[in-house]
């Protein structure tokens, strides 16, 4: 009988630690920065023009960025996510299909180079959502 009260009073002590624990923490997230919407992420979209060379052929490609407040968490190519980039001051290096890729959102220009057979050069613009 003692053991079975003892051990009720014990799960009753722990089950109270654990809302005050759980109440303490839920009212710590602000104060460590996680804030609603703090983590959200945004997709910014570019149009741009490249002209291909030796065909002179214009492309409408689109270069979409996905970014947190920090950094670019993700680069987008005609809508396609890339495997990799890198990412250098406002260039993003990136490649989709064996065409290198090579972005600049402060001059708003694309370069590129498919195997050497033919590059692009192009500006971009951007795109209105």
């Amino acid at each position: 009988m003692k053991q079975s009260f003892a051990r009720a009073r014990c799960i009753v002590a722990l089950a109270r630690v654990a809302r005050a624990v759980t109440r303490a923490s839920w009212m710590l997230l602000p104060l460590l920065g996680f804030q609603s919407g703090a983590w959200a992420e945004e997709l910014v979209s570019y149009r741009c023009e490249p002209v291909y060379q030796p065909a002179r052929s214009v492309w409408v490609r689109t270069v979409g960025l996905v970014h947190d407040d920090k950094k670019i968490t993700e680069v987008r190519i005609d809508g396609v996510p890339v495997y990799s980039f890198n990412v250098y001051g406002a260039r993003v290096l990136t490649a989709l299909d064996n065409e290198r890729i090579a972005f600049d959102a402060d001059q708003l220009s694309w370069q590129s180079d498919w195997r050497g057979v033919m590059q692009a050069q192009g500006r971009c613009e951007r795109a209105s959502d």
